[in-house]
């Protein structure tokens, strides 16, 4: 059996992935896509092929001969993206780090180095297969050459493949005859010229009756139609010029010994750190080499007997109390369970003690306190979980490694330890993944005990070692005080606000889904009734079959499966149809059921008591984020959403107190923007939403309509959120030119305004990120995409990020500040929830007064801006009453 080489098309097949899979980005904000895409056409291949030899060709970025013979050979051709221009580099570093030769050659193009090492293969007796996505290279294929054309698509790669026979097939002509065929009619790709007048079909039945552009000149009064006569007649010498431009040469001047492209293990560990660095996650399991090794790794210990553990701490506590040292502590635990604290005093000590018989969770909560209170410095991952199980002082000194990390690069979805140890000590470690998969920290216990002990290791080492370089960073991008001010002290802020919890009345809860199962039956009959049939108003292919084909409503939109019936398609029709009105509320209810009615039963604990979780580290603008269940996301809108509010209770002897900032958003764009006029409306104390409708409008003040001011209002909020008039027109319902009126407008009554937003836009163009007023980062990558829509998305961003940025920041200092005014005066009352712009307190009846005092004070006092900060607080029996 013949030896098999394959040779693939390296720009070609960039290309495809390129636009065959969605825009990828790793945590550096490199575009991988592309690199991911070939990566995976690049292993389907070498799955079904299994060569012996494997080379890849690019192109190189200088004329060809084929210019020097025709200058605007490809001069029509786009610019390369920049996202994929990016890529390029990196893919071939990624091929030479797994050792996969590369050949290139100036004045010459891939496909005639791949036609060259093509013959040269099949002459020494080699099977062939060319991978590229351009059909040119269909010339090349022979009875021992086959051409793969790879299509890559969402649902994966599919190949079509052609040896010399499949091109006869399809084209009607051979291989050679092919070249001949794109001579005469040209193609606009390349910018081949071809023969004028003459296109695929008449090109195609040319050279299937005389074989070749030489030929069919010498017959030419043969040729039919008379058109195609001439038109060859006139251009000979073009059609002559474009098959020259057109052939392979298969008889390049390069220098290629087939031996070295022998395909060795190219699963390496110089590969490996590549593809940890794009995070290629799901490609690592195909490496079966040990993960490159960390020195500390060698001196990491497990303890599971009570005297060794007795030992350590005893002399842990001691070198602390010696050193006074930085000690990086982890709390090992999944759903609830701790299976352990890894403990790393240094490089050469790193332990995880488990709770395993006398090493009682309590027993080692306990020491873990006692080792906290002796280190200088406490770095930990997750701060706010070891607040939750030992008792820390704030004056501590203490770091959290990953709420450093989210400062640094809100853009990430997780800040694990590996990816620390990436992005902030260029070490390669094995991460969770590598160690124990996908398994569940129990499971893991039963079957990879081992690994478990390691990956505890690591959680502890790596925020130790890397607590340096965070800081440091930390203080090079000048979001030192931010994260020390405000998030450090936040972290004990959601702690304790977790550990209170906010009491849910179960029974309440359970009528009140009852009340909207009874609700959502009568709109269901009332939704069937006006259809005239029963179906599942759930499918949306049954619900658009039923408004569309049946009810035969406008301006259906047909996807694959059936009409869109998306919220913004049916908004549309809502007004004019009360079904789809029927419907909408059915959606909401059904909702509020499931999510709420249903699931907030779940979360209620022994002591009666909802504990959610409050997330620091999760939004791009610094917003908390709430989860399990989220609280934050609880329906106004509609009072049927409202009325949950209701089974949320204080403690007896308790009332709540909700304080909620009055338009903090619009006020913080006042004090950045600088706007004389908006300032001055707030400082008159004068409702802004009738004032900008005032000055849109041109209407007295005293004359401004309901509607107009509800338009202004649109207006305003919209502008925090950089709306375009299309966005403008879709929610005022108004034409998209009375739209660009209204900003326009706007702009005129607040002149500041657009030009701190142009500000904006233009800064983070320059600097890469957008900043809030304390010096938050958030990065704009979507700035420099060759998208417009991506484009456009990120000037949005660069304009609402340091708006919602600084609102941000004003809840979070409020929060630290009302907690400690509590604490200070010693108040039985307590934050308990805190959603978006609004604080909740569960206040003792005795100190209503006070606390609200407290609110007051401590919210409009967080931020000291142009305009005033005003709070509204109210008072209820429950949360519903309260807000």
């Amino acid at each position: 059996m013949n030896k098999k080489i394959v040779l693939i098309d390296g720009h070609s097949i960039l290309n495809r992935a390129f636009f065959g899979i969605p825009d990828l980005t790793n945590s550096e904000g490199l575009h991988t896509n592309a690199v991911y895409g070939f990566l995976n056409i690049l292993f389907k291949i070498l799955d079904e092929e299994k060569p012996d030899y494997l080379t890849v060709a690019f192109d190189v970025h200088a004329p060809t001969f084929r210019h020097k013979m025709f200058e605007d050979y490809k001069g029509t051709r786009k610019p390369m993206a920049e996202e994929l221009r990016q890529q390029v580099p990196v893919m071939k570093e990624v091929l030479q780090a797994m050792g996969i030769v590369i050949m290139e050659k100036e004045g010459y193009e891939a496909d005639d180095i791949l036609g060259t090492i093509a013959r040269q293969c099949e002459e020494a007796g080699l099977e062939v297969s060319i991978v590229s996505g351009d059909r040119d290279l269909l010339q090349l294929a022979t009875e021992h050459t086959k051409i793969r054309i790879p299509k890559t698509k969402r649902t994966g790669t599919e190949i079509e493949d052609y040896y010399a026979r499949d091109v006869v097939d399809k084209y009607q002509v051979t291989p050679g005859e092919f070249i001949d065929v794109k001579a005469l009619m040209g193609d606009t790709a390349d910018n081949i010229p071809g023969v004028p007048g003459i296109g695929e079909k008449t090109a195609t039945n040319l050279i299937t009756a005389f074989h070749s552009i030489e030929n069919a000149y010498e017959h030419l009064e043969e040729i039919k139609p008379p058109r195609a006569q001439n038109a060859l007649r006139e251009h000979y010498d073009m059609a002559c010029m474009s098959k020259t431009l057109a052939a392979i040469d298969v008889h390049a001047g390069i220098e290629y010994q087939i031996e070295d492209a022998l395909l060795k293990d190219f699963y390496t560990e110089e590969a490996y750190v590549y593809f940890k660095r794009l995070e290629f996650k799901n490609m690592l399991s195909r490496f079966e080499l040990d993960t490159p090794k960390n020195q500390a790794e060698q001196h990491f210990k497990t303890i599971t007997m009570l005297d060794e553990a007795e030992t350590f701490f005893a002399e842990a506590s001691q070198e602390l109390g010696r050193s006074k040292a930085a000690t990086g502590i982890a709390l090992i635990a999944e759903k609830g369970q701790i299976y352990g604290i890894s403990v790393s005093l240094s490089e050469e000590k790193t332990v995880f003690i488990k709770t395993e018989g006398f090493l009682t969770e309590s027993y080692l909560l306990e020491k873990i306190q006692m080792l906290a209170s002796c280190a200088a410095l406490l770095v930990t991952p997750d701060l706010k979980a070891l607040l939750k199980q030992i008792s820390i002082p704030e004056e501590q000194s203490c770091f959290d490694t990953t709420i450093a990390a989210y400062l640094l690069n809100p853009l990430k979805n997780e800040y694990s330890y590996d990816d620390l140890a990436k992005d902030y000590l260029n070490l390669m470690i094995p991460s969770r993944m590598d160690l124990i998969g996908k398994l569940s920290f129990a499971k893991a216990n039963e079957e990879k005990e081992e690994e478990l002990n390691r990956l505890a290791c690591y959680t502890a080492y790596i925020s130790l070692a890397c607590h340096t370089a965070l800081e440091k960073q930390l203080e090079e991008t000048q979001m030192l005080k931010l994260y020390r001010s405000v998030e450090m002290p936040l972290a004990f802020t959601l702690a304790d606000m977790e550990m209170e919890g906010i009491c849910v009345d179960a029974e309440a809860l359970k009528i009140y889904g009852e009340e909207l199962s009874v609700k959502i039956q009568e709109l269901e009959q009332k939704i069937y009734d006006q259809a005239g049939e029963r179906f599942n108003i759930n499918s949306p292919k049954q619900l658009g079959g039923i408004l569309f084909d049946k009810l035969n409503m406008p301006n259906g939109k047909k996807t694959k499966t059936g009409y869109s019936t998306a919220a913004d398609v049916l908004d549309k029709l809502a007004l004019d149809y009360p079904i789809v009105s029927d419907i909408l509320e059915y959606r909401q209810l059904t909702k509020l059921k499931s999510t709420y009615a249903d699931g907030l039963a779940a979360y209620i604990l022994t002591d009666g008591r909802i504990h959610g979780t409050f997330n620091q580290t999760i939004t791009a603008t610094g917003r908390l984020s709430s989860t399990e269940p989220n609280l934050q996301n609880i329906p106004i809108r509609m009072e049927l959403g409202r009325l949950i509010r209701k089974v949320f209770l204080p403690k007896d002897g308790f009332v709540f107190l909700d304080a909620d900032y009055s338009q903090i958003e619009l006020r913080v764009l006042a004090h950045m923007s600088g706007d004389k006029n908006l300032i001055e409306a707030y400082r008159h104390a004068e409702d802004i939403h009738r004032v900008t409708a005032s000055q849109v409008f041109h209407t007295p003040f005293e004359e401004v309509t309901d509607l107009q001011r509800r338009n202004a209002k649109a207006v305003n909020f919209g502008i925090v959120y950089g709306i375009s008039s299309f966005g403008l027109s879709q929610d005022l319902s108004i034409t998209r030119k009375e739209a660009e009126m209204y900003i326009k407008s706007y702009f005129e009554t607040y002149p500041g305004i657009k030009e701190f937003l142009d500000r904006l836009v233009k800064d983070a163009k320059d600097t890469g990120y957008a900043v809030t007023m304390f010096g938050r980062r958030r990065p704009v990558p979507e700035l420099f995409s060759s998208n417009f829509m991506q484009r456009s998305f990120g000037e949005r961003i660069a304009m609402n990020s340091p708006i919602q940025g600084t609102a941000a920041d004003i809840i979070k200092i409020a929060m630290n500040r009302v907690r400690a005014r509590l604490k200070k005066e010693q108040l039985k009352s307590k934050l308990i929830l805190q959603v978006h712009d609004e604080l909740l307190i569960e206040t003792a009846d005795n100190e209503v007064e006070q606390v609200k005092q407290i609110l007051n004070e401590e919210m409009q006092n967080a931020a000291h801006l142009e305009v005033r900060l005003e709070t509204d607080t109210k008072e209820g029996s429950n949360w519903y009453e309260a807000h």
